[in-house]
This record gives C-alpha cells, sequence and structure tokens, in this order.
C-alpha cells in the first residue's frame, strides 16, 4: 500500500514513525477501522473474526483510507453464532483481549476484536504503545 502500515504514523517517541498524523485524519482511520470491522462482524455471508486487529496490519491507501489486512489469525463462523470455541490463545500481546489468555479460555465473540481496536484507539489518540513500560 502506498501510504504501509499505521505503525508508520502514529507514535511521538519511534524513530520508525515518519510523521504524526493530524487529529481530524487519525479520527476519519478510526471510523474507517471501526466501519472495516462491522462490515467483518455483520456484513458477510459468514462472520470473519480477525483476532489481530493492530497497527501493523492496518494499511493505508493514496488517501490514507485503512484497509485491514493479515487475516492468518482469523476464525470464520455462522453469523448467528455468538460464540466460538478456541483451543489456542491467537493475537498480539498488547492487543489480545483478556479472555484470549484467561483461565478461562474457550468461549470468544467478535468483542475480541473490539478489544483489540479500543487498545489501537488508545495508542492513537496518546501517541504511546500500550505495552510501553515507562508510561
Amino acid at each position: 500500500m502506498p501510504n504501509e502500515s499505521l505503525e508508520r504514523y502514529k507514535f511521538l517517541h519511534d524513530s520508525n514513525s515518519q510523521q504524526l498524523l493530524a487529529p481530524k485524519k487519525m479520527l476519519d482511520i478510526a471510523t474507517g477501522i471501526a466501519t472495516g470491522m462491522e462490515y467483518l462482524h455483520q456484513g458477510c455471508n459468514q462472520r470473519i473474526l480477525h483476532f489481530d486487529i493492530k497497527p501493523h496490519n492496518i494499511l493505508l491507501d493514496y488517501s490514507f483510507n485503512p484497509k485491514i489486512s493479515d487475516f492468518g489469525l482469523a476464525k470464520l463462523c455462522a453469523r448467528d453464532q455468538s460464540i466460538v470455541t478456541l483451543t489456542v490463545a491467537r493475537g498480539t500481546m498488547g492487543y489480545i483481549a483478556p479472555e484470549l489468555y484467561s483461565q478461562n479460555f474457550g468461549g470468544v465473540s467478535y468483542k475480541s476484536d473490539v478489544y483489540s481496536f479500543g487498545m489501537l484507539g488508545f495508542e492513537m489518540a496518546s501517541g504511546r504503545r500500550n505495552s510501553d513500560p515507562r508510561y
């Protein structure tokens, strides 16, 4: 993608960040990600649970429109199925929902992606990595 991934633009103190985007542009990107997730969860014939929503997996086109990528950990389920069973945790630390690595691990839903989106949104708003021990 022409503007690479969101990872390139969102952190204040990261030598890999080329530039920070204006707050309005970040809001537009976040809204686009939410729209894409809504399509994955509600708009397809089968529900798609991504399980790895993170900056590196959000690609940006020429106009900075976000595209959700990397469906390697994704799981398909019926639209009327609210809970899916997993045998191993899926995702990236810092973005993975607590229910994916808890002792009661087993049943998860699209809400795991919503949690990951929330962590991504926190990073976009703060300009800091949620896993940075300095904060």
